[in-house]
């Protein structure tokens, strides 16, 4: 081979002979020499072992088992993670977990301990999910294991997708394919608690069960248990941003768990609260009955603000434009503004425009301190069948003749079930005033048929055919601070001007001919002479 290599050296300098014949015949040599290296290889094999075939077909059998170690990781992955937040963390954790159980891996333990101290629920469901998508057979995940179920986690980009993976989390653990009540209520628990714990609002709720159970209600009916495509289908068409919450307090705990885990400080205690909830709460509890109502129930707890806010369109629960406070540290300022976009879910500017146990009931009341308002509202209505129902309007209300209101108008009922009803523009109708048109509050696709048509005196309502006795009704503004004061500064100007027109300002000379003096001296007050 070393002849040839330098005879193929010396003929490569040389000008080609005879048209690149003496070429295409070195070609043909090395080829030869190569074959007859292969065939003298394989003999040698053979006589070994016991032939070439034989050899491949157990190289291949090897190669095909084994695609995952035993602790996860898969061997057939062509490159590892190159987040550095994920390959820190996993490193951290290893070395955690074998100064702690002389484990050359990662445990359930250290990593609900370490990265998810405060949600340890939370934290067990997802380290299960990541070690069941691993197929591991050992308790505990490999950092190389770890570090791709964190990218793949990390990777995820659709919503569906997003959504899945949460329901497969809290399925049952007998039968992962199906998901029960329970698995549902705690899936709406830790979505309401961290919602609540970064939104600077009070947990704790007493109405948080009726809540729950309205959810429940109306994904279960009548089953115990239900596939896990039909609940996310479900949660896609009615309560997605809850979930997708969750999954972005998630990314954001992983990805920056090891700066804390590298500092010996709280690993992943996120003090930030949600700027525009730094102000008093404006949800009153059920059992408070401080507005002198006696024992009739508060139409929006808290529990179901939250969950409002989760079902209707983000236009209705966008948070305040809060300046940050000047501070030095950047990056605490950056994490601010962040969470105020990603974790605010509790709407703090919602105020309360109309209450028919404070107001009276009555369309003129409803017209008098709804009327005005520019920004979207939401009208609840609570019949004496304990049925809630919720007409939300993206924009400010105005009387007509015509089916109104733009992307965003829908109908919802709250209780027993919490149900979307319909969802599409020009659903709503307000017309007190105009002749020949029904009047009263209407809300639906059908003008003949509406979804819920409330009468002129505001006294019943009618939902899908049934009549019931309209017991209260509440008018929530979802818009800024700007509307509201808008609407006071109109209702201001109305009672001057009103006060002005009934206030005229006569002299001497002007009453001597006016026309009321006329008449009071008719009516026998001629006192009014001089």
């Amino acid at each position: 081979m070393g002849n040839t290599s330098s005879r193929g050296e010396s003929d490569a300098s040389d000008p080609p002979l005879d048209g690149g014949k003496h070429k295409a015949k070195l070609q043909v040599q090395i080829q030869n020499q190569h074959k007859a290296s292969i065939q003298s290889a394989s003999s040698c094999s053979s006589d070994v072992g016991g032939g070439s075939n034989n050899s491949l077909k157990v190289q291949q059998q090897v190669q095909g088992s084994m695609t995952r170690s035993a602790s996860g990781a898969d061997v057939t992955e062509k490159y590892l993670t190159q987040l550095v937040p994920v390959e820190k963390l996993a490193e951290i954790l290893r070395e955690q977990t074998s100064a702690k159980y002389g484990i050359n891996g990662i445990l359930a333990d250290v990593f609900v301990s370490q990265v998810f101290p405060q949600y340890t629920d939370l934290g067990h469901r997802l380290y299960r999910l990541m070690h069941s998508n691993s197929k591991a057979t050992t308790k505990h995940l490999g950092a190389v294991a770890f570090r791709q179920q964190c990218e793949r986690f990390l990777g995820i980009i659709d919503d569906a997708k997003t959504l899945e993976c949460y329901i497969k989390m809290y399925a049952q653990e007998d039968n992962p394919d199906f998901i029960d009540k329970t698995g549902v209520t705690r899936l709406l628990h830790i979505c309401y608690t961290i919602a609540m714990q970064h939104s600077g609002n009070a947990v704790l709720c007493s109405a948080i069960n009726r809540t729950f159970g309205s959810v429940t209600k109306s994904i279960f009916l009548c089953h115990d248990s239900l596939s896990l495509g039909y609940v996310c289908r479900w949660f896609e068409q009615n309560l997605i941003r809850l979930v997708l919450l969750v999954h972005k307090y998630c990314v954001h705990t992983l990805s920056t768990a090891y700066r804390g885990l590298e500092q010996q400080t709280q690993p992943c205690g996120i003090e930030l609260q949600t700027p525009v909830l730094e102000q008093r709460n404006p949800f009153t509890d059920v059992t408070d009955h401080s507005r002198g109502h006696g024992d009739l129930d508060s139409l929006m707890p808290l529990s179901q603000a939250w969950l409002l806010a989760g079902a209707l369109p983000p236009l209705y629960s966008k948070p305040q434009t809060v300046a940050s406070k000047s501070n030095n540290n950047s990056s605490a300022a950056t994490a601010v503004q962040i969470f105020k976009e990603k974790l605010s879910m509790m709407p703090s500017h919602w105020t309360l425009l109309y209450d028919s146990n404070e107001h009276g009931v009555g369309a003129n009341r409803f017209l008098h301190h709804v009327l005005g308002y520019r920004g979207p509202t939401l009208v609840l209505l609570h019949t004496k069948d304990e049925q809630t129902y919720c007409i939300a309007s993206p924009s400010e209300w105005k009387e007509t003749h015509l089916f109104v209101g733009s992307e965003g108008s829908c109908v919802v009922q709250l209780l027993p079930k919490f149900v979307i009803l319909e969802k599409k523009p020009n659903i709503l109708y307000l017309n007190t005033s105009i002749r020949g048109y029904p009047k009263g509050l209407r809300a639906g696709a059908d003008p003949r048929k509406p979804i819920i048509a409330v009468d002129e005196h505001f006294e019943n309502v009618d939902c899908k055919g049934l009549a019931a006795g309209l017991m209260s009704i509440e008018v929530w503004g979802c818009g800024d601070k700007s509307s509201r004061e808008v609407q006071l500064d109109i209702k201001k100007w109305q009672i001057k001007e009103a006060e002005r027109q009934r206030t005229v300002k006569l002299t001497a000379a002007d009453w001597m001919d006016h026309p009321d003096r006329y008449l009071l001296e008719l009516g026998g007050r001629q006192n009014y002479n001089n």
